[in-house]
């Protein structure tokens, strides 16, 4: 069964952003969103994401159309199948970068994934509170916190655009891992046309 389906999709604001996009995303697979500032890229994620309701169209999450339920069920499915990564952090700024990831492991019932926070290269930086980070350091926190709770599906706006090229590399590769491993799906917005030639397939707007 397809974790995302997306059919028939449009939407607009002051103007039309897109019109009739599908798309279909099973386990293992990811999908990269490509265009011009402006098309309607991080909308399009948003509406799959549970974010936002489309003018017309159909989304199906995890077999179920999406906004036709209630809103109770609707952040039920966001809070524990659903990984967000923005490109504006939204951490905690009270909290440290092991408090950070830490509450998504308590809100999710899920461990903390020591493995996967060496691999971030973020072990050095987990008992400093989140106004003493880089905007690189944050990314990285950030997507350690999504990857803690598990999702089924992950949806990334520009999620490596804080980094240099190589620690770029380095994330995509442990979110493709990640995708692999858990049977889970990545849609991915990005301007970055390589990176966007590394995903099992393309959606242009």
């Amino acid at each position: 069964m397809p974790l995302l389906e997306v059919k028939n999709l449009s939407h607009s604001f002051e103007y039309n952003l897109f019109t009739d996009i599908n798309i279909t995303l099973n386990p293992k697979e990811s999908i990269s969103v490509i265009g011009v500032s402006g098309s309607g890229k991080s909308t399009l994620l948003h509406i799959c994401a549970t974010l936002l309701k489309p003018d017309s169209g159909e989304v199906k999450l995890f077999g179920k159309n999406l906004y036709s339920q209630k809103n109770r069920d609707i952040l039920k499915t966001r809070r524990e199948d659903v990984g967000i990564i923005f490109q504006s952090h939204y951490l905690f700024k009270g909290f440290d970068a092991f408090e950070n990831i830490e509450l998504a492991t308590l809100l999710n019932d899920t461990k903390m994934d020591n493995e996967l926070i060496e691999k971030l290269g973020i072990t050095n930086i987990l008992k400093q509170k989140v106004g003493e980070l880089s905007g690189g350091q944050q990314q990285r926190v950030s997507i350690a916190r999504v990857l803690s709770k598990k999702p089924k599906i992950i949806f990334a706006d520009e999620p490596t655009g804080n980094l240099d090229s190589k620690t770029a590399s380095e994330v995509m590769e442990i979110l493709f891992e990640y995708i692999e491993k858990n049977d889970a799906a990545l849609l991915l917005v990005t301007h970055d046309n390589d990176l966007a030639d590394k995903t099992t397939q393309k959606c242009s707007l």
